[in-house]
């Protein structure tokens, strides 16, 4: 399997306050847009899969109202978060 618990926890402790603290922004950010590449490379090779591909569309939607809400809620978080993952160009 591609995302391991011990992955996930790498994650949150990188992007989170702790390991153990998997509710926040910033960690649910950086694991969706894991899962993003993931799916994404998966597409590149299998472009007929088109529950993959709806499955992708919902999670881009899902990071997006997380980068909205903190952009909304502390500019300076969002602007770090979106520096560490190199989202914008």
């Amino acid at each position: 399997m591609y995302l391991t618990n011990e992955k996930k926890k790498e994650f949150f402790a990188k992007h989170g306050k702790s390991e153990a603290d998997t509710g926040s922004t910033e960690g649910q950010i950086a694991l969706f847009t894991f899962r993003i590449n993931h799916l994404t490379e998966h597409l590149k090779a299998n472009k007929k899969d088109h529950s993959t591909r709806r499955s992708l569309i919902k999670l881009v939607g899902k990071r997006r109202s997380l980068l909205d809400y903190l952009k909304d809620k502390d500019i300076e978080r969002y602007r770090s978060i979106i520096k560490e993952l190199g989202l914008r160009k």
